[in-house]
């Protein structure tokens, strides 16, 4: 029987794509949660983004269909993303953590639970080599456990939402609610409002964004002044660290 490896970092391929990583995910048993999950659940969009959303781990349905945010809170969040003229279809979708967690069931639907911070480290290497791969002009971070994943276990989301962070992570992050806790809100009146105040978060992130060219056939990611021969692996110390400008 296969047993949790405790770290995801060895997992890594050596020169990484997001196809090779998505690949190497796939057999992920960095820590317990792959035990109770269906499959491991990997980022979706283009290589290309500008715009990269990250969230805290799959859902219910997520876990079925192998796809992130494509549940309830999925569907809220992309007609959010209408709402604020955000293609879905331009971004990346990903989250902090990369296995359903889950603690109880409500008739045939699993309840979610929050993963602990030992699941959070473990998952950790997988979410930095997107970025470093995406190198996003905005992130986007749904919810407390996204943002301090990244940001630190002190961020907090009701002191700082809607605001653009100075960050290494990419030119402008932001911070707002995770689309779920709309889905919570206890009645329709509350719910309008807190679906208003998301699209104004997400409004915030259009201006920075401009078209990106396609990688060339050198082989090159994202910017250009990054060719086939800089590996990723050589730059991930970077990832929480200070950047020069670009």
């Amino acid at each position: 029987m296969a047993t949790t490896t405790g770290a995801a970092a060895e997992l890594i391929p050596e020169d990484p794509t997001l196809d090779r990583l998505r690949f190497a995910a796939a057999d992920c048993k960095a820590c317990d949660l792959w035990t109770r999950a269906t499959q491991t659940v990997f980022g979706e969009g283009q290589e290309t983004a500008s715009v990269m959303l990250i969230g805290e781990q799959p859902g219910d349905a997520e876990d079925v269909e192998g796809r992130p945010f494509v549940g309830p809170a999925g569907k809220l969040l992309d007609r959010a993303l209408q709402e604020a003229g955000i293609d879905r279809g331009r971004a990346y979708v990903t989250n902090a953590v990369k296995h359903f967690n889950w603690s109880e069931t409500r008739g045939k639907k699993r309840i979610h639970k929050k993963p602990n911070a030992r699941q959070m480290a473990a998952c950790k290497p997988w979410l930095e080599t997107e970025i470093q791969l995406l190198r996003p002009t905005v992130i986007v971070l749904l919810g407390a456990t996204a943002a301090q994943q990244l940001l630190g276990p002190s961020f907090s989301i009701m002191k700082n939402r809607g605001q653009l962070i100075q960050s290494s992570l990419a030119p402008h992050v932001i911070a707002t609610v995770h689309p779920s806790s709309i889905l919570r809100a206890p009645d329709d009146e509350s719910r309008e409002s807190a679906m208003a105040a998301f699209v104004r978060d997400l409004r915030r992130v259009t201006p920075p964004l401009r078209p990106r060219k396609a990688p060339g056939r050198s082989g090159a990611l994202g910017r250009a002044g990054r060719g086939p021969g800089q590996t990723v692996r050589a730059r991930r110390r970077h990832v929480g660290g200070r950047r020069s400008a670009r």
